[in-house]
């Protein structure tokens, strides 16, 4: 009886339908109405007991077009359906995410024609290609909207209408003091972001729904086969707030050629700059942004990945080729401290990137930074031989007046002991370690043989050649030794209590120490010849000596008054040493002279205390004149 009675009610709703469906959509539309309203009014059941007896009819009265009537299958239906549900949908101008009613119908509908899809090409191909065909095309159009609503809702994600660019958030300020700016760059007044010390923060540059619904929309597009497409579309859409967060560091795009030819003032200040975005983008914008591709991209691998990959690249480049560029460039000395600077960004960056761009997609870029770093080694390595080349290529035409320091040891000596600051870096470097693994030991302390001590040890050798070189356009000997002296000295005093010390190691300094005495040795030689003079042998004291001697002093304190000796201790310890010298031999000889004869009083010219004044007065140099 139940049967009898369902059967009943099932026909009832035929005739209903019969009767009411005057056309395929209205039919359609009347099927789904029961369907909903009760599952035992299935489509399929309804529609096929509705085909059986249009087909038991056909033989009655009925008119020829509905014997000619070829039933619809559920497949037809059901793609007629959501053709009619989605169009409405796609076809409006405003964004579907602007109602999420909306939204989620048409995401709904979506779900609908993929597992349709699925279902005819499960079925046999027979009589549904084309509306397998149909249903592609349709999904097609559905991928197309979707794409247009997924960079809406990246670019626009408050889904308002078009609108002005506003500030990325994370960079964002309601305080105008929160930016300074730029108007070197394409003559426009672009805000710089002040820089950060603190790089453990995340930006988030979406709202948490937007995230939301942008994964569901990841998920249908890759759930459809439009995967990659989802992707690209999320690297268009991210491109602006990515150029734009870099520009608000300060930075703009330099070709290798620019780099090359720019002057080094404007460059250096360009790597001050770069230094700080480089850790910005690397720390906070790249890890930022691989949160977002992991959230929106949820279980959808690999395409989060690929997404990532492709928005990061971008940025990541700019500042990569400003490196790579920097360190082919000129490796003048004087460039040789912001390299430094920019390797040890590069290189305390690798192990942060291990995580961070860990799949096939982005591990390119770790490489990249990984390559960039060597470059910058390999130009560091190269500026310390062209330091060497420019001591062998200072010139050896004009000496120092009064053989004072010269300006190439003062140089040398203070570059080596600036860039000792970053010792390490520069072990590091010297010793080719590994850039890929940048496990760096600690350093020995008494390691004379390390690479850079032997380096180091060269360029003084270098520098020692070429003051010696230079000591040899003086005429008088003695103003040699002074020269080297002086050189010698200031070498020592530098090298002394720090880095090059320990680098150089305590025989270095020894040998150096050796070479200053003997070069006061051979300096006092032309005192030893005045002391000469008043020597007593055999002869007895004559007083023709003392004109001799008169001679001596003037010529040796007038010329020697204008020397130099820039070490006031040296130049002090000098003065006594000639005074214990010549001073006790003169005071010996003015007393044997008077004991033979007052009357010889005549020939003395100085007394004793006048030889100590004249002899305190010498290395006085030409400005103290």
């Amino acid at each position: 009886m139940a049967e009898n009675g369902e059967e009943k009610l099932i026909a009832t709703v035929q005739h209903i339908i019969k009767t009411l469906g005057r056309t395929d959509t209205m039919t359609e539309d009347i099927l789904k109405v029961f369907s909903n309203y009760d599952g035992r009014f299935s489509i399929d059941k309804l529609s096929g007991k509705r085909d059986a007896a249009s087909g038991v009819g056909g033989g009655g009265g009925g008119s020829s077009e509905e014997q000619q009537h070829v039933p619809m299958t559920s497949f037809e239906r059901t793609l007629r359906t959501l053709d009619r549900q989605i169009s409405q949908v796609i076809n409006q101008e405003r964004l579907i995410w602007s109602e999420s009613d909306a939204a989620e119908g048409f995401l709904e509908a979506v779900d609908d024609l993929i597992a349709t899809i699925k279902d005819l090409e499960s079925a046999p191909l027979g009589n549904n290609q084309h509306l397998l065909d149909r249903a592609d095309d349709l999904l097609q159009k559905c991928m197309f909207r979707l794409e247009r609503e997924f960079k809406s809702l990246i670019e626009r994600p408050d889904d308002a209408a078009p609108a002005a660019p506003s500030r990325p958030t994370g960079f964002d300020s309601d305080e105008s003091d929160e930016y300074e700016y730029d108007e070197d760059i394409e003559d426009a007044r672009i805000p710089i972001a002040r820089p950060v010390t603190d790089y453990d923060v995340v930006i988030d540059a979406l709202p948490p729904g937007s995230v939301s619904d942008l994964h569901k929309i990841a998920r249908r597009m890759v759930a459809a086969g439009f995967g990659r497409e989802c992707a690209e579309t999320y690297v268009v859409a991210r491109k602006g707030f990515l150029e734009e967060s870099v520009a608000r560091l300060g930075l703009r795009y330099r070709t290798a050629e620019d780099v090359k030819t720019a002057p080094w003032d404007e460059l250096e200040l360009e790597i001050a700059r770069w230094i700080p975005a480089f850790n910005m983008v690397f720390k906070i914008l790249v890890p930022s942004e691989r949160r977002l591709c992991d959230r929106l991209f949820d279980g959808l691998l690999p395409y989060g990945d690929m997404a990532f990959a492709g928005a990061s690249r971008p940025p990541a480049l700019q500042l990569l080729s400003f490196a790579d560029a920097v360190a082919a460039a000129s490796r003048a000395p004087e460039r040789l401290f912001r390299v430094v600077d920019m390797y040890e960004a590069a290189r305390d960056l690798l192990p942060e990137l291990e995580t961070i761009f860990s799949d096939e997609y982005s591990c390119a870029l770790r490489n990249e930074v990984a390559t960039v770093c060597s470059a910058l080694g390999s130009s560091i390595k190269g500026i310390f031989m062209e330091l060497e080349n420019l001591i062998r290529r200072d010139p050896v035409r004009v000496a120092v007046p009064g053989g004072g320091l010269h300006p190439i040891t003062r140089y040398v000596m203070n570059y080596l002991r600036a860039a000792c600051g970053s010792r390490q870096t520069l072990e590091e470097v010297m010793e080719g370690g590994d850039f890929g693994a940048m496990s760096v030991g600690p350093i020995d302390p008494d390691r004379p043989t390390s690479s850079l001590a032997i380096h180091i040890a060269w360029i003084m050798d270098v520098l020692q050649k070429n003051l010696e070189a230079k000591s040899e356009l003086y005429r008088e000997p003695a103003l040699s030794c002074v020269f080297l002296m002086n050189n010698g000295k200031y070498i020592l005093q530098k090298v002394k209590d720090s880095e090059l010390g320990v680098l150089l190691g305590e025989e270095w300094s020894k040998q150096m120490n050796s070479k200053v005495r003997r070069w006061n040795r051979e300096y006092h030689r032309v005192w030893a010849k005045i002391v000469s003079v008043l020597q007593i042998n055999d002869g007895g004291v004559r007083p023709e000596k003392l004109r001799v001697f008169n001679n001596y002093l003037d010529e040796n304190c007038k010329i020697q008054r204008e020397w130099v000796i820039a070490d006031e201790q040296m130049r002090i310890d000098l003065r006594m040493a000639i005074m214990d010298s010549v001073v006790p031999a003169y005071r010996t000889f003015l007393s044997r002279l008077r004991a033979i004869s007052d009357t010889r009083d005549v020939y003395v010219k100085y007394t004793p205390e006048d030889v100590e004044a004249c002899i305190g007065e010498l290395f006085q140099g030409t400005e103290k004149r």
